[in-house]
């Protein structure tokens, strides 16, 4: 059980298994020991979407890696947890781990566990209006994804999402295969279908490619799903100007990284 004081309340985490011990990316950190990804543009389309709730989104990232997106959020005033397989990053206090610890656990998301709040009324399972996996779930084996997706349904709110980026190929480092279940993008929403997700390709394309990782954030060849369980009760996409649409498209581009290379140098 991991846990940690804030000025009114006490984050746990409890676990079956505190570190995903037998996974590829425990035994051979690759990702864990580089990543941070973030992306403020992806903080600012998820607090459009939840503008007409009058609240901002509570965040659960699963597989934070650096911690790099969750200290985005943190920095935005909203509630945000993040859970990595690897105790890699813990270990070696690396980026973020060092700076907002309280809110960084380890955690196999394959095994059972449960994110609560402890304060003066006693202690609750915490639920979030997002949660996100950034390049995880094709780590995950075939086995072991109804069990994470049981996992996500029971920290997600009623109107809430799971936003995905998926990588459709192998990644095998100094031998090891870290990729345990690699599908299409169809494989992969008939497979959600099945754990009783429901793929939005309306929201995908609000994000319209800004997303904290994706082909143009770090991750080449991947795919991006937002899920559901309950599409009655999600907020509505937001409408937007078309010059916002193509700032979308527009930053993070090659044409854009040249000129910012052009106007700042590398």
């Amino acid at each position: 059980m991991s846990q940690v004081a804030e000025a009114e309340f006490i984050i746990l985490v409890k676990a079956e298994r505190d570190v995903a011990y037998e996974s590829p990316d425990h035994l051979c950190p690759w990702g864990t020991r580089r990543d941070n990804s973030r992306n403020k543009r992806f903080n600012h389309k998820l607090e459009r979407l939840f503008q007409d709730i009058t609240k901002t989104p509570a965040v659960l990232d699963l597989g934070c890696s650096g911690g790099g997106f969750v200290k985005t959020c943190i920095d935005d005033g909203w509630l945000a947890v993040g859970l990595e397989g690897s105790n890699y990053s813990k270990i070696h206090k690396r980026a973020e781990w060092l700076t907002i610890p309280g809110f960084l656990f380890t955690c196999d998301i394959t095994g059972n566990f449960d994110v609560l709040l402890k304060n003066n009324k006693g202690e609750s399972r915490l639920t979030f209006d997002v949660v996100t996996s950034w390049d995880v779930i094709e780590h995950i084996a075939e086995e072991d994804l109804a069990k994470v997706a049981e996992n996500v349904k029971k920290h997600l709110n009623p109107g809430g999402f799971w936003i995905l980026s998926v990588s459709p190929h192998e990644e095998i480092i100094n031998g090891v295969r870290l990729h345990q279940t690699v599908q299409p993008k169809e494989w992969w929403i008939n497979k959600f279908k099945q754990l009783g997700f429901e793929n939005l390709d309306e929201y995908v394309r609000y994000f319209n490619t800004q997303f904290i990782r994706g082909p143009k954030y770090d991750a080449p060849g991947s795919f991006h799903l937002v899920l559901c369980v309950d599409k009655m009760k999600i907020p509505s996409v937001p409408k937007e100007r078309l010059v916002q649409r193509l700032y979308d498209r527009w930053l993070g581009s090659p044409a854009q990284r040249r000129v910012k290379r052009l106007i700042v140098g590398d």
